[in-house]
C-alpha cells in the first residue's frame, strides 16, 4: 500500500510538472549535475527550437559545406580532404578551384541531363497528383471506421524493401513479364510490347515509388476540410463539379503543394528506378554523380554536380516557404 501510494504522488508530481505552463522569457537554463559538474540545460523555447537546429546542422549542414569545400579542391583525385589553405614562408596560400562549376555549366551533357531530370520529376510529380488526389479525396470522405484500413493500405508498400519493390516491376514489365502475358491472353495485343528501359517504364516505377509521398499531405488537408463549405455551395446552386474546382480545390492548396514537394524534390536525384527501370534516354542526375564519384573518382567535379542539385533542390523549397509567409499574411 505504501510503495502505491507514493507512486501514486509521484505521478501526480510529475502530471503536474508536465501540465504547468512555461513561463515568459523561458529562454533561461537549467542546470543539471554530471559527474560533479553543473552543466546548463536548455528548457523551454530554446530546447525546443534548438534540438531541430543541431540536428539539421548535423545532418545537413556541416555534410554539404564538407561537399561544398571539396568542389574546390584543386585537385581531380587522390585525397578529397586536403586543405584548401596552406601556410609557407609567412605567406597564406588558397587554393580554390571554380573551373568545376563553369565546366558543368557549359557542358551539355550535364546541362541536358538537369534538364532531363527536372523534367521527369515534374512529370512524376503531376502523375502523382492526378491518381493521388482522388484517392485522397476519397479516403478523407469514407467512414471514419475505414480511414485506417485505408491509411494502412496506402502505407503498406513501405513494409517492403524499396529496392525489392522497383526490382518486381521488372518481372512485370518485361516482354515475357506479367503484363504482357496478361494483354496476350485476353486478346489486346498480338505481340508483346517493348517497355522496360524507356520512359515508359521510368515513368511507372516512380510514380509508384512516390505516389504514397503524395498521397498522404492531400489526405491530412482534406479530412480536416470544413464540410460546412461545400454544404454552402451546394445550398446556392453549385453544381458538384463546380463546387469542386472553385470551392475543394482551393482549400486544399497547401496539401498539394506539400505533396508537390515530397514527390519533386527526391525524384530529381533520384538513382535506384533510372537504374533498374531506365534506359539511355532516360539518363538522370543520380546516375551522373555515380559515374563521377565511383567510375571516374573525380571528386571535385561530382561535389560540383551535388552542389548544383542541392540547389535545384532548395529552389521549390524555397518556393514554398514563400508561398506559405504569403498564405500567414493573406489570414492576418
Amino acid at each position: 500500500m505504501k510503495q502505491f501510494l507514493n507512486r501514486l504522488l509521484l505521478w501526480r508530481a510529475t502530471h503536474q510538472f508536465i501540465s504547468s505552463p512555461i513561463p515568459s522569457g523561458s529562454a533561461h537554463l537549467s542546470t543539471a549535475s554530471v559527474f560533479g559538474w553543473r552543466l546548463p540545460l536548455p528548457s523551454g523555447r530554446s530546447f525546443v527550437i534548438g534540438v531541430p537546429f543541431v540536428w539539421l546542422t548535423l545532418t545537413f549542414l556541416l555534410p554539404f559545406l564538407m561537399v561544398f569545400k571539396i568542389s574546390l579542391l584543386d585537385t581531380d583525385l587522390g585525397d578529397p580532404f586536403v586543405s584548401l589553405v596552406s601556410y609557407v614562408d609567412g605567406i597564406i596560400h588558397i587554393k580554390l578551384k571554380v573551373s568545376n562549376y563553369l565546366f558543368v555549366l557549359q557542358d551539355k551533357l550535364y546541362v541536358l541531363t538537369y534538364l532531363r531530370s527536372i523534367k521527369y520529376a515534374a512529370a512524376t510529380t503531376l502523375t502523382c497528383l492526378l491518381i493521388g488526389y482522388p484517392f485522397a479525396y476519397f479516403m478523407a470522405r469514407a467512414r471514419a471506421t475505414i480511414r485506417p484500413i485505408l491509411l494502412m493500405l496506402v502505407m503498406l508498400p513501405f513494409w517492403t524493401s524499396f529496392l525489392l519493390r522497383i526490382y518486381a516491376w521488372k518481372g512485370i514489365l518485361a516482354n515475357d513479364g506479367l503484363l504482357n502475358h496478361f494483354l496476350l491472353a485476353i486478346g489486346v495485343i498480338d505481340v508483346p510490347i517493348h517497355m522496360m528501359n524507356t520512359v515508359i517504364s521510368l515513368m511507372i516505377g516512380m510514380t509508384y515509388a512516390y505516389l504514397p509521398f503524395m498521397i498522404l499531405p492531400l489526405y491530412a488537408n482534406l479530412v480536416k476540410m470544413d464540410i460546412r463549405y461545400l454544404e454552402a455551395a451546394a445550398d446556392l446552386g453549385a453544381t458538384p463539379w463546380y463546387t469542386f474546382f472553385r470551392v475543394t480545390i482551393p482549400l486544399s492548396k497547401s496539401g498539394i503543394v506539400a505533396g508537390s514537394m515530397l514527390v519533386f524534390i527526391p525524384c530529381v536525384g533520384e538513382y535506384v528506378i533510372p537504374e533498374l527501370l531506365g534506359g539511355p534516354e532516360t539518363f538522370m542526375i543520380g546516375r551522373a554523380l555515380w559515374d563521377e564519384f565511383f567510375t571516374n573518382n573525380d571528386w571535385s567535379l561530382a561535389s560540383a554536380v551535388t552542389v548544383f542539385v542541392i540547389l535545384l533542390i532548395l529552389l521549390p523549397m524555397a518556393v514554398f516557404n514563400k508561398y506559405k509567409a504569403l498564405q500567414e499574411e493573406h489570414k492576418a
